[in-house]
């Protein structure tokens, strides 16, 4: 039997989309610099890369263990599940795509809101998973998100909302869009227990998101080099024909423009969190 008909005594590396290698998901590459990190190391500096300090998407849960005091989170509404009332369907049918983001996920929406502490001050808050169909707000985000007002109205505490989202789900058509106004009447209660709202940007924040309540805050703080605005660029450059100048839309561009009120890097959310609530809280 000729040599190159053998067996080979090295086993082949497999396929990873269908049997993930063991070294899979230990090293990670910045999308910023390209330096590999190692994810350990990465994880431990809050997904900031260590080399250019770009900020990594982050899991809602692991921001919001951070962020908050050691085991001070208490969650609601989980069991909450968005529905199929349109019967909607483009390339895949939306009832199909639930299922199999929240099987992938292990979450039922874009959406974690709970209460917490943050040095020890009680607060309402909730956070968007944008790796659930982009962070998109439908009919149950929109309700999940009203609740972290009304909750924070009963308790009269600050509430927190950190927005990641590219705006209203196209699968729940009007359900959706109708959101906006919900969530915006609910802050307009939340007023009058004289409590703050700390609105959190992160990246991306558009669309129906940005557009609603994630622009009310009394404070407005983003992370570095966000994406914020409603329409993305690309789509109002084509509409007006025109360059739009460097940094449109960034964190750093709107806080030029007076849109934001602070950029506060990941490794000094918290700290600044709690000096915002002991100040208006």
């Amino acid at each position: 039997m000729a040599w190159f008909s053998k067996k080979p005594r090295i086993a082949t590396t497999p396929d990873p989309i269908d049997a993930p290698s063991r070294m899979q998901g230990l090293w990670a590459k910045c999308e910023n610099c390209d330096e590999i990190i190692y994810r350990q190391e990465l994880e431990k500096n809050l997904n900031v890369c260590p080399h250019c300090d770009h900020h990594l998407p982050w899991m809602a849960r692991a921001r919001l263990a951070a962020l908050l005091d050691p085991d001070s989170f208490e969650e609601f509404d989980k069991e909450l599940e968005p529905q199929d009332p349109l019967m909607f369907s483009d390339t895949k049918k939306y009832k199909d795509r639930l299922r199999s983001t929240r099987k992938a996920l292990e979450e039922n929406d874009a959406f974690i809101s709970g209460v917490g502490r943050i040095d020890g001050k009680p607060v309402s808050i909730g956070c968007f998973l944008f790796e659930f169909m982009g962070g998109s707000m439908g009919s149950v985000v929109g309700e999940k998100v009203t609740r972290v007002f009304e909750r924070a109205f009963e308790l009269k505490c600050p509430a927190i909302v950190f927005s990641a989202s590219g705006g209203a789900r196209m699968q729940e058509g009007i359900y959706s869009l109708m959101q906006m106004a919900k969530t915006s009447a609910a802050i307009a209660r939340f007023r009058a227990v004289g409590q703050p709202y700390v609105s959190v940007l992160l990246h991306p924040t558009t669309g129906g998101v940005a557009a609603s309540f994630a622009w009310l805050g009394d404070f407005i703080l983003a992370e570095p080099k966000a994406l914020i605005g409603f329409a993305g660029p690309r789509v109002i450059e084509q509409t007006i024909r025109q360059r739009l100048p460097e940094g449109f839309q960034r964190s750093e561009f709107l806080l030029e423009h007076g849109m934001i009120d602070a950029i506060v890097p990941r490794k000094e959310l918290r700290a600044s969190l709690g000096q915002v609530i002991s100040l208006l809280g």
